[in-house]
Order: structure tokens, then C-alpha cells, then sequence
């Protein structure tokens, strides 16, 4: 009887569809862990194909190249180091399709199991291309029996209560478990609630990286039966760590290992902002990043983030006046660029003004100046930006804010044209508290400034758009606080009119932004991804159509 087990925790930065990629970094892990004596690693949720795969599934030669893979893997397990427990896609005799957890070891594929629960809501939609497997049984690994569960089998008891009452001896949970607000605490309590319950210890592993919309944090841990925190890897990075286990009598044991704490809300929000931006940047081959500077908050913000990502000399910032832009705000462009070091050019609008005012002033006729003049400065200002990088392929990232974004202040194919937007899924009250944080603090990761990133102004002066004299947004928007508040309430909530008024806002007022959050849907179908930080994202978790009859009085 094996009375002894070293098992390597590998918390991998896959990429989807770069299956060649993604099973170079197992047989790294593998032989990083082997070096250090591990008997078993353990890597993520389908880390082959790379999570979430999506419509990818069910392409046959996506299936072949999985299963080529694999294949190789497995053989190479014949050398007498470590094991692999690994995720990936599997297709039985009868060509369905499922969501396993593949041991390799002794030269071969060991033992499959499918995952049995299939999430169906708020990002998820497994249910779209995998079949769900039957309840698991333990897998028997050199003599130890591992109960294997991949990622929302463990969210509910059954599959945990099987597993225990098949004979299982240690809890082993492969994950692709998203970035959200507080999901640290969420998935420790769920862990906690798996491990009272059965009574065993439990190794959980998550990958780490950015992938379109989301973002993976990592924190892969350990928990002993008397659910101690036994190791936890750090958030956002790649690592590998070796647990060393123990035969106690019937219970499995964990060493103490090095355990890295999580980090606060408004560093993990930008942590998340930092990698999936850097994520998508490198992963999609992009030489580097163009933003427009506005001088105002939001841009500042976002050019801040590149900057850390990615480094100034790959952010080009682009200062773009209009007869309405104040000096103050051209000041306050340059202060945040000299202090991030990164590029500011500037190129004025005015003749593009110009040149549209004459192109249409005679199908205007006699109209008088509105919005619309407004937007013709918003999408000359798009039109330069994606100038640029057609000319040189860095891609534009846009800078609205998700307040901005729910109410539609935002021109469409004008400051929401972009290919990426970090501040997508951040409300504005936020971004203020990110900018103050960021100046007295230094990401963990980043390859910016070590100093403040912005000058003091930006952060205190009153937000506007300056497409027209003296406009603050305030002339169109209550202010921040309240309307934060009440998107929220609206949005994370799913709350009505009524039931947000009540909690102390005026209910012609939340009629009045219920109804400009659902008339921006069709803006908001035509922007950017960006990086999912709250549960109730804009695209994958709030789906609303665009066509919609439902008033709520």
C-alpha cells in the first residue's frame, strides 16, 4: 500500500486552439515536477484544446488533433516519471463529445472520466457541445484512489457524496473557473462545504490567463479533511507547486506548503484588467496598442493598464482637440503621458469637422446643431484612430466605462470603436477608486512606472466628453454615486423599477435609466469585448434582445 504521494499542482496559461502550444506547457510542467519528485501532475480543465473552446468542439479535425495529442502524451508517460492528470475533450465509439479528465501514466491513457454536471447560465454553455457523463467513480492511481471532478461538479454535493461513497481517498477537481468579483471566496466556500461533507482532502487546480472576454485568476489550492488551507498558488501567474501527501490511517495528509494570499478587490480588478488585456495583446499577435488621451479619466485609466501590461513603448496614445477641448484637458494628456512614458501625438479634428459640416449641410438644410454634430466629432475621432492602426496594425482600444456603456453615452463607431475595451465591465465610481489606487500603489506584474501613472486633476475634475462648451456629464447624467447605484441594482441585482426606487432613488429617475439601459442594447452588441469583472457582464451573462416590447410600470 502506497503510504506517500507528491502531487505537482500545474496552473497553466492555455491558449484555445493551440493544442500543439498548450500540451508543450504539460510536458514542461511534467518535467519541472519531475525534477522535483512529483508522482502525479495536475493540470486544468481541458488545458489541451484550451478553455473555453466553444463551437470549436465540434470541428472532427479539432477532435483528431485532441486526440493526436493526447496520444503523445500518454506515450511519452512510458518513461517511468510522472503521471498526468490532465483535462480534455473525449469522443466515445459512438462519436459524442465530452468534457474529461484523461490519467496518463505507464505509456497509455489510464483512465477517463466525464464531467457530469454541464454549466448552462451566466457565461457557460457546455450544454451546446458536450454530453454529460455518467456519476464518476474514484480512478485508482498507483495505489491511491483519486476522486476526480471537473469544475461544476464540485459547485453542487453529488458528485463529491459519489465519489466518497465509491471509495475515494482524495478529492481532485480540475477547473476553468473565470475571474469575477469575490469568486475566491465563493469557490473556498463551496471547497469547504465538499470537504465537510465527505470527510476527504481536497486538490484543486485552475488555470490562469486571458481568453476573449474572461480572464482566468488561478488560485489553485489544497485542503486537508479539517479544511486547513494546506498551499495556494498565486493569482494571475502560471506556477507549478509540489504537494507532498501523507497516509494518516484511512486519511490523506498535506504537507504545509508555500500558501500566497489573494488579493483585494480593487488589486484583483486591475490584476484582471493587466492580464486580459496582455492576454489578448499577445495571443493575437497585436505589435502593440493605440487609445485616444482625452485628458479626462477613463482614457488616462486605460492607457495606465496597457502601460502595465504591456510596456509604454508598445502604447501609443493619441491626443485628438476639437474646438471644445480645453487646454486643461490638453495639459492633462501630457501629464499622464510624460508620467507612464509612453507616446503622445496629436492630431486636431477640426478639418475633419470641417469637412463633414460642408458634406452635409445641404441635406441638413436649416436643422440646428444637436447630438449630431456631437457624434460627427466623436467618429472623426474613430476614424483617425482606425487610420492608424490599419497603418500600423497595433490595435485600438476604446475607453468607455460600463456606466457609460449601460445608458448608451457612448457614439457608436465613434469612441466605442476598438478592438478590446478594458473598462468594459468596470462602473465609473470604480475607475475613480482604480485611478487613486493605482497612483499610490504598483501592480504586482506590471512593467510600467513605479510612480503614480496620472496627474492628481484628472482624478478630481468634473468628467466630460467636451463636444460642446462648458459640458460636463452631469448636464445628461445624475451624478456617478446615484447612477451607479441604480445599475447596479437594475443589472447585478435584476431588480425592477419599483424595487430599486424604493431602495431611496426617485422612481421617475429609475424609469428613466431603465429605459436608456434597454434602448443602448443595440450599442452594446456592436462594442468591443473586454474584460469580464463583475457576475453580470454585458454579452455572456446579461443577454437581452434588442427588440423589445416588455415595459416595466
Amino acid at each position: 500500500m502506497t503510504d506517500q504521494l507528491s502531487i505537482a499542482l500545474a496552473q497553466l496559461n492555455p491558449t484555445v486552439g493551440d493544442i500543439e502550444g498548450n500540451a508543450a506547457l504539460v510536458r514542461g510542467a511534467r518535467k519541472q515536477a519531475a525534477e522535483q519528485g512529483a508522482d502525479l501532475v495536475v493540470a486544468s480543465e481541458l488545458v489541451i484544446c484550451g478553455y473555453p473552446p466553444e463551437d470549436l468542439v465540434i470541428r472532427p479535425s479539432f477532435q483528431e488533433a485532441c486526440a493526436a495529442a493526447v496520444e503523445v502524451l500518454a506515450a511519452e508517460t512510458a518513461d517511468g516519471g510522472p503521471g498526468l492528470l490532465i483535462g480534455s475533450l473525449w469522443v466515445d465509439e459512438d462519436g459524442k463529445v465530452y468534457n474529461a479528465a484523461l490519467l496518463l501514466d505507464g505509456g497509455k491513457v489510464a483512465a477517463v472520466r466525464l464531467k457530469h454536471d454541464l454549466p448552462n447560465y451566466g457565461v457557460f454553455d457546455e450544454k451546446r457541445v458536450f454530453e454529460a457523463g455518467p456519476m464518476p467513480g474514484p480512478i485508482n492511481f498507483r495505489d491511491v484512489r483519486l476522486g476526480v471532478m471537473i469544475c461544476e461538479d464540485m459547485w453542487q454535493p453529488d458528485v463529491a457524496e459519489c465519489l466518497e461513497e465509491s471509495g475515494a481517498e482524495i478529492l481532485v477537481v480540475l477547473n476553468g473557473s473565470p475571474y469575477a468579483l469575490d469568486k475566491w471566496d465563493q469557490r473556498l466556500h463551496l471547497a469547504v462545504e465538499r470537504v465537510t461533507e465527505t470527510r476527504l482532502p481536497m486538490l484543486y487546480v485552475n488555470q490562469v490567463g486571458g481568453q476573449d472576454e474572461l480572464v482566468f485568476d488561478g488560485g489553485s489550492f489544497v485542503l486537508n479533511t479539517d479544511r486547513t488551507l494546506r498551499a495556494r498558488c498565486a493569482d494571475w501567474y502560471s506556477a507549478l507547486q509540489v504537494t507532498s501527501w501523507q497516509r494518516d490511517g484511512d486519511d490523506w495528509v498535506c504537507a504545509e506548503g508555500e500558501s500566497a494570499a489573494p488579493e483585494d478587490s480593487l488589486s484583483s480588478i486591475y490584476s484582471a484588467m493587466m492580464l486580459g488585456l496582455r492576454d489578448y495583446v499577445e495571443k493575437n499577435r497585436f505589435p502593440g496598442v493605440l487609445l485616444g488621451m482625452s485628458g479626462g479619466i477613463d482614457s488616462a485609466l486605460t492607457a495606465a493598464v496597457a502601460v502595465d501590461a504591456i510596456g509604454p513603448e508598445r502604447v501609443h496614445c493619441v491626443m485628438m482637440p476639437s474646438p471644445y477641448t480645453s487646454q486643461e484637458s490638453l495639459d492633462d494628456a501630457s501629464g499622464a503621458a510624460d508620467l507612464m512614458g509612453c507616446r503622445l501625438d496629436e492630431i486636431n479634428i477640426g478639418p475633419a469637422m470641417g469637412a463633414f459640416d460642408e458634406m452635409l449641410s445641404p441635406l441638413f438644410g436649416d436643422a440646428p446643431p444637436d447630438t449630431t454634430e456631437e457624434n460627427i466629432q466623436a467618429r472623426s475621432r474613430g476614424l483617425a484612430l482606425m487610420g492608424l492602426s490599419n497603418k500600423t496594425g497595433a490595435m485600438v482600444v476604446s475607453t468607455g466605462n460600463k456606466s457609460e456603456m449601460s445608458v448608451g453615452y457612448a457614439t457608436l463607431y465613434g469612441d466605442m470603436c476598438g478592438g478590446f475595451s478594458v473598462l468594459k465591465d468596470v462602473y465609473k465610481m470604480t475607475v475613480f477608486a482604480l485611478c487613486r489606487w493605482r497612483n499610490e500603489n504598483v501592480p504586482a506584474g506590471s512593467i510600467g512606472p513605479n510612480g503614480p501613472v496620472m496627474p492628481e486633476r484628472i482624478i478630481t475634475k468634473p468628467p466630460s466628453a467636451e463636444l460642446k462648451p462648458d459640458q460636463i456629464d452631469q448636464d445628461t447624467l445624475p451624478p456617478y454615486e446615484d447612477l451607479d447605484a441604480i445599475l447596479e441594482s437594475l443589472i447585478e441585482k435584476d431588480l425592477g423599477v419599483k424595487a430599486t426606487a424604493e431602495g431611496g432613488y426617485d422612481e421617475a429617475l429609475v424609469q428613466r435609466i431603465w429605459r436608456m439601459l434597454l434602448l443602448a442594447e443595440y450599442k452594446r452588441r456592436q462594442a468591443p469585448p473586454g474584460v469580464k469583472i463583475t457576475h453580470r457582464s454585458f454579452g455572456r451573462d446579461r443577454r437581452y434582445p434588442i427588440t423589445d416590447g416588455f415595459r416595466e410600470t
